[in-house]
């Protein structure tokens, strides 16, 4: 039952992703990637991650998209053909990503056993968790106290970057209603 509720899950992804591609109203693919962020965190409680699906649907589904439909609020509902083609920020994006997969080269093979995380931090969490915050699950122990403060520093910088959105385009909407009423 569980491979069913993963291949819908996978297939309504896709099905989201493709009319992400093909969609021109920009409401609607605010809406659909609120979607897509909540199939994907569906796709994660299966997946036996919980921490990660709630995470996803709180950034995902809840703050991307209210940032998104504040931003269309600014700059309207559909979209509009470039002028001209822009070459730089497809090259700007080409050469990252090769940056990035050039940096991956380095990696130790996924889920290989003599990989340095193994050798030392994993079989410390499990020999001591107990005596030091006695948790008897494993994930939680981790997520709650030893990455505590990554975790209350990941919301800060959340919070800080939605505060900062949302500081810009109240800027952005001012400077607009200035510039209508000095046009009456």
């Amino acid at each position: 039952m569980t491979d069913l509720v993963d291949v819908a899950l996978l297939a309504l992804l896709a099905l989201t992703g493709i009319s992400l591609l093909v969609l021109r109203n920009l409401f609607a693919v605010v809406i659909l990637s609120g979607i897509y962020s909540l199939l994907s965190a569906g796709l994660f409680v299966t997946m036996d991650a919980p921490d990660v699906a709630f995470t996803e649907s709180a950034v995902g589904v809840g703050v991307a998209t209210v940032l998104m439909l504040g931003a269309l609020t600014l700059v309207g509902h559909e979209e509009k053909k470039p002028t001209r083609t822009r070459i730089l920020p497809l090259a700007v994006v080409v050469v990252t990503g090769a940056v990035l997969i050039y940096g991956t080269l380095d990696l130790p093979p996924f889920g290989d056993p003599g990989n340095p995380i193994h050798q030392h931090v994993v079989p410390r969490y499990l020999e001591q968790m107990p005596e030091e915050i006695e948790v008897d699950n494993v994930v939680s122990a981790v997520l709650a106290s030893y990455r505590g403060y990554d975790t209350m520093g990941e919301t800060t910088v959340i919070f800080t970057a939605g505060l900062g959105v949302l500081l810009l385009l109240s800027g952005i909407r001012r400077r607009s209603r200035g510039k209508e009423g000095a046009a009456e």
